[in-house]
């Protein structure tokens, strides 16, 4: 590896640690925006993200894709599902941090990848590796012993983990660049959230001239922490493997739940601690496969592209100044075919 891609490699690493640290930090951020309440801190969110994004944009003078979108009523279509999507997973976050539901959040983004994968089999029709299956089934099992641990379904973790995976969905179908798609879908955000915020301000219940310049900073700042973690995982997402981004993903619902349980004091008895226990174990039997899948893959390609070893047939042959006429060529469809017969790798 090239000291450029080194360079490279860790500037990825940096800007992903950077992008999930700051997403597992956001709980600290929530509760400095009171007495604002849930519904209002979500409007900001909308409107002051799209006049962030904005000015990234002017500055990169990437404009392009947004006459290519208007042009395609599905992709728009599209947009706004995830845009209706987003606001429901931001607004539900928002409302259970101030809320004092810091470890219950947490839990919505610990079990997202389990309700991805089963959305996956149920929409998609893909098909799962034994230890998927497990790993699924042991966190629907966790669901149960949470329910008994909180005397109800963890409905908040439900919503935050059915309704990202779901945005997930549609962005994959959608296919733009994070700030664009951010662009687009806050965008179909901002109008209802500037007209609920002209509402909130004329029936006297605003918070944002009300509580001096620090707080109506605060709310402004909202576009800022929505939109500058994704910026860095974008710079994260086109330098280092996503095996790695996989892996970085838990940084976010580890420091969630370390700040419900260490610095909002909020209770954790037994039961909670087994439903936590089980959803770790199911992200651990999916991460270990899924390390797996990638470390077989990786062979496979190291396997199509080394030429084979030259038989004791093929040497004389050279030396007697014969091409031998079956030798597949190396990178050929006859030299794949020969490597993936010739039982080097497992399938």
């Amino acid at each position: 590896m090239t000291e450029k891609s080194h360079g490279e490699r860790r500037t990825g690493l940096l800007n992903g640690f950077a992008a999930y640290g700051m997403w597992g930090l956001v709980p600290l951020f929530w509760p400095l925006l009171k007495p604002a309440g849930a519904v209002e801190i979500l409007a900001h969110r909308m409107v002051w993200s799209l006049a962030f994004v904005l000015v990234a944009l002017l500055f990169t003078r990437r404009w392009a894709w947004a006459g290519e979108l208007l042009r395609q009523p599905r992709r728009l279509a599209l947009i706004v599902v995830a845009a209706a999507v987003i606001t429901v997973n931001w607004g539900v976050y928002i409302w259970a941090v101030n809320s004092g539901h810091v470890v219950e959040a947490s839990l919505g983004y610990f079990i997202n990848p389990l309700v991805t994968i089963a959305m996956g089999v149920l929409i998609l029709k893909e098909r799962l590796r034994p230890v998927q299956w497990a790993a699924v089934g042991t966190g629907a099992a966790s669901v149960l012993v949470l329910t008994v641990g909180y005397g109800r379904p963890p409905w908040i973790s439900l919503c935050l983990a059915f309704s990202f995976a779901t945005y997930g969905l549609v962005k994959k179908k959608v296919n733009l660049g994070g700030i664009e798609s951010l662009a687009a879908e806050t965008a179909v955000q901002f109008l209802p959230a500037l007209g609920y915020l002209l509402w909130l301000g004329a029936q006297a219940d605003s918070t944002f001239a009300s509580e001096g310049a620090g707080h109506a900073a605060l709310l402004a700042s909202t576009g800022v922490v929505t939109a500058l973690p994704l910026v860095c995982f974008g710079a994260a997402a086109i330098r280092v493997p996503l095996s790695t981004l996989g892996l970085l993903q838990y940084l976010a619902p580890v420091f969630q739940f370390l700040l419900g349980v260490v610095y909002f004091h909020e209770s954790m008895p037994a039961e909670r601690w087994a439903g936590f226990a089980l959803v770790w174990l199911a992200l651990s039997m999916l991460t270990w496969d899924g390390l797996r899948s990638a470390r077989r893959a990786a062979q496979i390609r190291a396997g199509l592209t080394a030429p084979r070893p030259a038989t004791e047939a093929q040497v004389h042959s050279a030396v007697r100044g014969q091409v031998p006429s079956q030798a597949p060529v190396p990178g050929s469809a006859a030299g794949e075919a020969s490597q993936l017969n010739s039982g080097v790798v497992e399938a």
